[in-house]
This record gives structure tokens, C-alpha cells and sequence, in this order.
């Protein structure tokens, strides 16, 4: 958690306040308060204005922050690796991935789709952001011109009689997510009001989901007063839709989170929101809009249970480091082994970084969710955290 943020040259300065412009012209059509979810939902999506939706550099060095595929393609070469076996195992021959991020994770398992001899007819990518896709496109341009031709841009959610394999790494975190705390009288939900020229957090109580939820989680937790949280309905949702159109295949989803035992625990007192820029953490939703990222954990029990509402299989469930080791992450280092000491170093360092428990490997978790005779491929034959769950 970092305390002193770089400041933003004026450009992104200008572009924050035009946001922030926008949000103050929503918050007063909604009678001078707004909730933290539809906040979020402009503060990262706004068309033109929102931080995924605007030209800014935000994965990698140049970026806000690095994710997994960013720090080694032994990490898509692995996923890949278990997609190729659904694959087989199924005899679908489509992948759909979820938010493409830079583009990367979609270069580095084509190419090793293709070493393996499994491409697929077609690489869907689920893409809202006209900036991302465009640098999607220009970056598989340069790394599988010979494949581009099987990658399709997505504006929507297939219809029903979808048959595939679907990955979403680090997409869950981007949803919007509902924040209360816990008062002597009760739960209020916490959400965005205009102070000024600026914006404030401001409360109103509970109501409808939001309330059946907190009443529910206070009979089964013994949280203390001042406790603030979230809880991320829109994730529910997007398990929900892929459900209804994924007929036969499996599901990976990759993301940094919890079972709800360990999310909503009295130790973790403000919750999880975080927010990323210029590679410094910290938790002020407010400070930034439009140019920092704002991200929650998952909470896996909730998405586990819209599973089975969804009538899809919750069929495994574990750590990063457990799903990339039992998918061959030392096999692929040691065929990527060149005669450069330097290189080799650098890789076996960015193999720490995605599974040691003080790194991403503990905290990132794997979970794959399949239609019916789908079996889990050989990434889940380590250890099973379903009982977590």
C-alpha cells in the first residue's frame, strides 16, 4: 500500500475532472446520491471517459499494473495447455475469451495452441472497449499475423448453443461491486455523493438485494460495528449469462480471491476494494476517476453458488501455483532453457513470481466450471479447495 502516488501530467488531469464532470451530471439526475456499483461502472466504463474505455497505456511496465500474462507467456502457454486438452476432450473447436486485456494472453496461447497442433477454428475475444481492441488487434497483428484471421471481436455475449472453452483471467475483479458497512442499527450502503467541486462517500440504508445480503451475512458472521465491505452482484450475473449460452465446454476463470469464510472475516475490517495506478496500491476510489484502475476480490463461494444456479458444475477449484505447476510450468521453462544464463534467470524468476505464496500464487485462484461430462484436465490434479468453498 503506497501513501505517495505520482501525480498526474494535466492531460490526464483534464481527463479525470471531465469524468469526474460527468459523475456529479449522474449523481444529481439520480437526486444527489449515487451507488458505489453504478460508480465504479462509470468510473471504469463510461464510454470515452472510463478508465478501460480511454487511450491510456494500463497493462505492463508502461501501464498501471502487470498481470500474469504480462509477466511470462509460461503462464498462457500453461492455460493454453489445459484449454487444448477440453478441447480434445469435448471436440468443440472455439475458444471465447473474456476482456483481452493487452492482447498478450491471446498471442502467447494461439502460438501454443499451435505447437500443440490444437488450434481452434475460431478465437473469440469479448471486447467492450473500442481503445482495447485496438490494441488487441495491432499486437496479434505482430505476433500471429498467421493467425489473425481466426480471431473474431465479440460486442456481445454469444447466443444459446455456444460450444467451447471460455477464460476470463483478471475479469471478475473489474465488476462493480456494492460497498455497506455495518452500524449499531444496522447496514447501510455506502455510495457517492457531490462535495463541492469534488466527490464524497455518503450512506442511505440498505435496501433489496443489497439488504437481504447483509442480513443474511450478519446471522452468520459476528462482524463489529464500523465493518465495511462489498459484494460483487454483477459477477453473479455474468455466471448466470454464461450458462445460458455455453451448451458444452468448460469455463476458467483466474482471479485473485477468497471462499466467503475468509472474504467477509472481522480481521479484514474495510473489505478489498483496491485501487492501481502507476504501479503504487492503495484504497481511495475517489482520488482518481477515469485514470486508476478500481478492482475487488472475488468472492468464489458467491460465484460457485451462481454456478450451480446456472446449472453449470463448480469441477475444481484451487490455487494458481498448484493449477500451474500441475500444468507444466517447469516443462515449459526448461523448453524455453537458452544458452543465455541472464534469460534463464529472468525466467525462473518470473516462475516465482506466479507461484510462490508470497507472490501471485497463493492469492490467485483457478476455477473451472463445465457442463455436464466435461472432466477437469490434468491442471486440477493437484490441490482440491472445493471443500474451502
Amino acid at each position: 500500500m503506497s501513501n505517495q502516488l505520482p501525480a498526474p501530467d494535466l492531460p490526464a488531469t483534464e481527463h479525470s475532472a471531465r469524468l469526474v464532470a460527468l459523475i456529479q451530471q449522474e449523481i444529481a439526475a439520480a437526486g444527489g446520491w449515487l451507488s458505489f456499483s453504478e460508480y465504479m461502472r462509470l468510473a471504469l466504463y463510461a464510454p470515452g471517459l472510463g478508465y478501460y474505455q480511454a487511450g491510456a497505456a494500463k497493462f505492463g511496465e508502461q501501464g498501471d499494473f502487470v498481470t500474469a500474462p504480462e509477466i511470462s507467456a509460461l503462464f498462457s502457454a500453461c492455460l493454453a495447455g489445459q484449454v487444448a486438452e477440453v478441447l480434445v476432450q469435448t471436440g468443440c473447436r472455439t475458444v471465447l475469451e473474456l476482456g483481452a486485456g493487452s492482447g498478450l494472453m491471446a498471442a502467447d496461447m494461439l502460438l501454443e495452441l499451435q505447437r500443440l497442433q490444437e488450434l481452434p477454428q475460431r478465437y473469440l475475444i469479448l471486447e467492450p472497449s473500442p481503445d482495447l481492441r485496438e490494441r488487441q488487434h495491432h499486437l496479434l497483428l505482430q505476433r500471429v499475423p498467421d493467425l489473425l484471421d481466426r480471431v473474431v471481436w465479440l460486442d456481445s455475449l454469444p447466443e444459446k448453443g455456444f460450444s467451447g472453452v471460455i477464460v476470463a483471467n483478471e475479469v471478475l475483479d473489474a465488476l462493480p461491486v456494492s460497498r455497506f458497512e455495518l452500524g449499531s442499527s444496522g447496514a447501510v450502503e455506502l455510495g457517492i455523493s457531490q462535495e463541492g467541486a469534488g466527490l464524497s462517500v455518503a450512506s442511505r440504508p440498505v435496501k433489496g438485494a443489497l439488504k437481504e445480503f447483509t442480513g443474511r451475512l450478519a446471522s452468520m458472521v459476528d462482524l463489529p460495528v464500523g465493518y465495511r465491505s462489498e459484494v460483487c452482484f454483477a459477477a453473479s450475473g455474468l455466471i448466470h449469462s454464461l450458462g445460458g449460452f455455453l451448451d458444452k465446454g468448460a469455463v476458467f476463470l483466474i482471479d485473485y480471491g477468497l471462499p466467503q469464510a475468509e472474504f467477509y472475516s472481522a480481521e479484514r475490517s474495510d473489505g478489498t476494494l483496491r485501487c492501481h495506478y502507476r504501479h503504487h496500491v492503495h484504497n481511495d476510489p475517489l482520488l482518481y476517476p477515469g485514470i486508476q484502475d478500481i478492482t475487488a476480490w472475488v468472492d468464489f463461494t458467491r460465484v460457485g453458488e451462481a454456478a450451480l444456479q446456472a446449472g453449470l458444475n463448480v469441477a475444481a477449484y484451487t490455487t494458481q501455483a498448484h493449477f500451474l505447476l500441475h500444468s507444466g510450468i517447469t516443462a515449459q521453462l526448461e523448453l524455453r532453457q537458452t544458452d543465455s544464463a541472464v534469460n534463464n534467470a529472468q525466467m525462473s524468476a518470473q516462475v516465482q513470481k506466479l507461484t510462490l505464496p508470497g507472490e501471485m500464487g497463493e492469492v490467485f485462484k483457478v476455477m473451472l466450471l463445465t457442463t455436464d461430462d466435461v472432466l477437469p484436465s490434468t491442471g486440477f490434479q493437484g490441490r482440491d479447495l472445493r471443500v474451502n468453498l
